[in-house]
This record gives structure tokens, C-alpha cells and sequence, in this order.
């Protein structure tokens, strides 16, 4: 059985000197490829599914793009590219068309969203509850084939059966989008958002807009302030926040009395920049990667007022199945994050190879691969 298949080559020449060099110092000159190849044996613990759409997030973006002034990855995120190269996408939603011989929870037919994170079960997190932080995670679609084809062979364990909340093409298209939803939840959880917050996200891509939607209407804060560069996306942010700004708009006059800063932006001077306008207690999440150094002036502040840093990464924990439900019982709209569909694998290889589309024209763009 053949499929097609977004796949990301690279040059493997990591940076010398560096101890335990990151992705965005091992691997250089990206490729994006669409490849037609011959699927193998099916493994006893994965199924066979076929894809239905995908979402194109910002870590695949930045495994794509290349920094122009050393000519590596921009992505920081764990990372395995092959000299086969790496079939990339993790989010997304398909139908099973074969099941592994282990395999008895799910069935042909079935229609299934997919985590991101395999975890082992058996290191010291897992064994405490902490499966975001497994010592052995494997992120698919950066250490492990991903979504982005037709078919894909996924293991079993990611999936989750939601063909009874499926009624037409839009609740696939939010189904598509559980995954970016659920890494938002988990920083909303992690920095105990709560009624009366006001709470600042840098960056309006999806992870922040999620943030901005999932504080206001679920974790019940007050006040929402979003900050981001481009244009397309602070119109677009207006439907979930309060207050929208450029970044000169919000630094020239920022907010006092802050309780909650989520950064989504990856540039991370904004925390250091808006430190001293967090209130006492106050809660700092990061969430986007960049390999960047987080330097912080006013440790004197954060001591004296007990602020809180954290790093949030993952949607395990039932973030996932929160998730779902929320969507099922139309407390939250997931499809309406979805800016663009595209048509077929070409169309994402295209896109992927112009990836400025993605960022200054769009918000969440899924794939469709159809039936």
C-alpha cells in the first residue's frame, strides 16, 4: 500500500563546542519533500489510519525554516531527523482502515485524534503521573513519523476514538485542532488561571489564541490582553480577548496589575520587558520554544513578590479528553481557529515551502486529505 507524505530532509552537522547541542544546532539546510512511498508491515501495537486533516503548527514551521545567517533549524524542540529523512505533522484526525494484532480497544472504522507525546510509562514521571515529562518521550512527527500522509502507521496509545461526536466535516476540522487546544489547557492549569485574572499572552498564533479563549470561557479571568506583531493576526485575536496591541502599543503604555503572562511568542525579552507590571503571586508560563536565553533584570521584584516561571509542554494528563468533551458539549468553538484549508499534500508542501503565508495571512491551516 502506498502513500504520500510530507517529509523533512537535513544535514546533520552539529555546531562544535556546544555540549549537547538542540536541534537548532544540529541540523541544517532543511528540505521539505512530498514523497510517494510503500508502507510496511503493520506493527502489532499501532494502527493504520487514514488521514482525514491535519493542522500545521508552528514547531513544524520552524523544523522547515532555516535561520538565513547560519543556515540551521529554527526549531529547539526535541528532534530526530534520519538520514531518511522525518515524516513531520502531530496534529490532526483520520479513520482506522487496519489495526495492529495487539490492538482491541479500537476497530476499523473507527474515527480517531491523535496525542502527540509517546510516553514509556516506566521512568520515575510517568510512574508519578507526569507523562508530559517523560524521561522517554518521543514527540511524533519530530522523533517519530508523524501525520502529514495520506496513510500513517501510528501507535495505538495516541489515539482517541471520538466517531460518536462526529456528525459533519466542521466537527472534524475542530477535532483536527484538540491538540494545539489541549497544550493551552495545560498552561492555563499550570499557571491557576482563576475568575478575576488579568492575564497578558504574547503571540497570537493558535497556541495563544487558544490560551486567550480557554482563560476567558473556561478558567473564568477577567481581563485578556494579547500582544502580537502582525497585523492579520491582532484583527483576528479581537473575538477572544479584551485588549489587542502591537508590541510598541503595549510596551509604550503596558497594563498594571497583572497576574498571569503566557508566552507564546517565542521572544522571550517580553518577559523580562513586562516583569515589573506582574502582581504579587503572579504567574509567568512559557510556552514557546526558540533557544533562546530567558534573561530576567528585576529578580529583586520576583522575590519580593513571590512571582511564579514555569515551562508548560504536552496535553496529557486529560488535558485531552477535557478537550473533547468541552468542544462535544459546545462550550468552546475549536473550528473557529481554522483560518484555511488546504486542498491535498501538494498544497501543504507549497505552503510549507513559503511558510510566511502561515504566519502573516493565517491563524490554524489544516490539510484536508479527504475520504
Amino acid at each position: 500500500m502506498e502513500t504520500k507524505v510530507i517529509v523533512v530532509y537535513a544535514d546533520k552537522e552539529p555546531i562544535e563546542g556546544v555540549i549537547n547541542p538542540g536541534p537548532h544546532q544540529t541540523y541544517k539546510n532543511p528540505q521539505v519533500v512530498l514523497e510517494t512511498r510503500t508502507l510496511k508491515t503493520l506493527k502489532p501495537d499501532e494502527i493504520r489510519v487514514k488521514m482525514l486533516y491535519a493542522g500545521i503548527c508552528g514547531t513544524d514551521v520552524h523544523l522547515t525554516e532555516k535561520n538565513p545567517k547560519t543556515g540551521y533549524i529554527r526549531s529547539s524542540a526535541p528532534a530526530n531527523i534520519p538520514t531518511e529523512g522525518r515524516v513531520i505533522g502531530h496534529e490532526g484526525v483520520g479513520r482506522i482502515i487496519a489495526v495492529g494484532d495487539n490492538i482491541s480497544h479500537l476497530q476499523q472504522g473507527a474515527i480517531v485524534a491523535f496525542e502527540s507525546i509517546i510516553v514509556c510509562h516506566y521512568c520515575d514521571a510517568c510512574r508519578k503521573g507526569n507523562f508530559n515529562q517523560c524521561h522517554n518521550a518521543q514527540l511524533l512527527g519530530m522523533e517519530k513519523d508523524g501525520l502529514f500522509g495520506t496513510i500513517v502507521d501510528i501507535p495505538a496509545m495516541l489515539s482517541h476514538d471520538v466517531s460518536a461526536m462526529v456528525k459533519n466535516d466542521t466537527d472534524l476540522k475542530a477535532i483536527a485542532c484538540v491538540e494545539p487546544a489541549a497544550v493551552a489547557y495545560v498552561a492555563c492549569q499550570n499557571t491557576q488561571v482563576k475568575g478575576g485574572d488579568s492575564v497578558v499572552i504574547f503571540g497570537a498564533g493558535p497556541i495563544g489564541l487558544f490560551t486567550a479563549m480557554l482563560s476567558k470561557s473556561i478558567f473564568g479571568a477577567s481581563t485578556v490582553h494579547i500582544v502580537e506583531p502582525v497585523a492579520f493576526r491582532r484583527e483576528f485575536a479581537k473575538k477572544w480577548c479584551d485588549h489587542v496591541y502591537s508590541v510598541d502599543e503595549f510596551f509604550d503604555n503596558p497594563p498594571q496589575n497583572i497576574d498571569v503572562v503566557a508566552e507564546a511568542s517565542g521572544f522571550l525579552d517580553n518577559v523580562n520587558r513586562v516583569f515589573r507590571q506582574i502582581n504579587p503571586n503572579g504567574r509567568v508560563v512559557l510556552l514557546a520554544r526558540s533557544g533562546t536565553p530567558l534573561v530576567l533584570e528585576a529578580i529583586d521584584h520576583m522575590i519580593t513578590n513571590a512571582i511564579s516561571i514555569i515551562g508548560s509542554r504536552g496535553h496529557l494528563c486529560g488535558a485531552f479528553s477535557d478537550i473533547i468533551r468541552l468542544h462535544q458539549e459546545g462550550r468552546i468553538a475549536l473550528d473557529d481557529m481554522v483560518t484555511a484549508v488546504l486542498n491535498s499534500p501538494q498544497e501543504l508542501s507549497n505552503m510549507l515551502n513559503d511558510s510566511a503565508k502561515i504566519v502573516n495571512e493565517n491563524c490554524k491551516v489544516l490539510v484536508c486529505f479527504g475520504e
